[in-house]
């Protein structure tokens, strides 16, 4: 959230696997900080072993603080949505379960509004073939997710699965938004 003292605003992504949403925006200019995390679940400061049963409630996300006068939430957004599916219920390409839906996590009610009117917008302009399915929720039960989950794919570049699934969204990103990639 925004503050005179403290410019920068936080929102809280589901986009499926977060290793490839956090892949994604931390290389998006205007964004400051990147964290994999897990919220909207029963169970409080849950384990990944705990999340990955579907038995939690929670979904991967990422907690992207980013610097509002150098990128719009509304920007953020439209960056989410070409970066994972959001017509699929609780999927991401071979990634299924509870944990893998698309969600925006909101802390305020400006961020609510901004958020389903992109979906909006998106539904009107006739993107996807399929409806949105893109939870819009309040904030809850929010945990950073482990340290060794942190970064990943910068740690892990050559693992199988960022190489063949969290590499192809990065470029995608970078080939679509080539002017908000980091320089």
């Amino acid at each position: 959230m925004s503050s005179p003292s403290s410019p920068t605003e936080t929102i809280v992504l589901g986009g499926g696997c977060f290793w490839c949403t956090e892949a994604v925006f931390d290389r998006v200019q205007g964004v400051l900080d990147v964290e994999s995390g897990y919220s909207n679940g029963q169970t409080v400061n849950p384990s990944y072993e705990q999340v990955c049963t579907g038995r939690t409630g929670h979904s991967e996300v990422v907690k992207v603080t980013f610097d509002p006068a150098e990128i719009s939430l509304h920007e953020i957004l439209e960056i989410f949505f070409v970066v994972h599916d959001p017509t699929t219920l609780d999927r991401q390409g071979n990634d299924v379960g509870t944990q893998y839906r698309s969600g925006i996590y909101y802390l305020d009610a400006a961020q609510k509004q901004v958020a389903e009117d992109v979906i909006r917008e998106i539904g009107e302009s006739k993107t996807y073939r399929s409806p949105i399915v893109t939870e819009v929720e309040p904030l809850a039960n929010y945990s950073a997710a482990e340290a060794y989950h942190q970064d990943y794919f910068l740690n892990n570049p050559n693992q199988g699965y960022c190489a063949f699934v969290v590499g192809p969204k990065v470029e995608k990103f970078q080939k679509t938004f080539a002017a908000r990639v980091k320089s």
